[in-house]
């Protein structure tokens, strides 16, 4: 499977972007599709995790701003982003794990199988 994150660019603080993940060369059917991102010199962090029934799970940094649309059944999903900050600065990658719902690895980086390439967003004026 492979997963490609687009969708990133540069935009002032309180803007929006929208971010795309289309898997391809498999089914991502079933899986959790999970947003992280990483700021220079910092770890990866979950955004959030989206599974395939629909259901989110946000990062306090992402509640209120940021909403996970689209299916994993039909192998794409998006990551609309408002109200952006400039600590919101970093690559951001997509990617697709089994873990069962609601396990504390779905919020984890070790809790996915496949990644994207990652996509940079920069929050400045």
């Amino acid at each position: 499977v492979q997963l490609q994150a687009s969708g990133g660019g540069l935009v002032q603080p309180g803007g929006s972007l929208r971010l795309s993940c289309t898997a391809s060369g498999g089914s991502v059917n079933w899986w959790n599709i999970g947003w992280f991102r990483q700021a220079p010199g910092k770890e990866r962090e979950g955004v959030l995790c989206l599974n395939s029934a629909g259901s989110t799970s946000y990062a306090d940094s992402a509640k209120g701003r940021f909403t996970a649309t689209g299916s994993n059944l039909k192998n794409t999903v998006w990551l609309q982003m408002n109200s952006l900050r400039p600590e919101g600065t970093a690559v951001y990658y997509c990617a697709a794990g089994n873990r069962p719902w609601g396990h504390s690895s779905i919020y984890q980086a070790s809790g996915y199988n496949y990644w994207g390439q990652g996509t940079q967003v920069t929050v400045s004026s």
